[in-house]
């Protein structure tokens, strides 16, 4: 379901082979991601790419996860947010809460 990858010291999470975050998949991804901020200072970016739909629950464990990662002095940022999603975060307010870049690589090069 995710694909995590670490590069210099950055976990990168994607969703793999799923095109819509909602309450069926979101209690099983909370727990996967919460369980990588176990160690402090932890810099994790979420990919988004290929996601098209995110209910109201996957907005929550977004929330979950930064109230997870700010508890343990940790980093979560968000990259490759599609058009469609992107209008979600902008009608709830999010984009406001969110470190959200266009591309991964940027949000890669934020952490230097």
């Amino acid at each position: 379901m995710l694909k995590i990858e670490n590069i210099n010291g950055v976990t990168l999470v994607a969703f793999d082979g799923i095109n819509r975050f909602n309450a069926l998949i979101t209690e099983q991804v909370k727990e996967e991601m919460k369980l990588l901020f176990s160690s402090p200072n932890t810099k994790l970016i979420l990919d988004l790419s290929g996601i098209q739909f995110i209910d109201s629950s996957g907005f929550g464990v977004f929330l979950s996860i930064m109230k997870t990662a700010n508890n343990n002095y940790g980093y979560f940022k968000i990259s490759n947010i599609s058009e469609e999603v992107m209008d979600l975060f902008k009608l709830l307010q999010l984009h406001n809460v969110f470190e959200i870049y266009n591309k991964r690589e940027d949000a890669l090069k934020s952490f230097n």
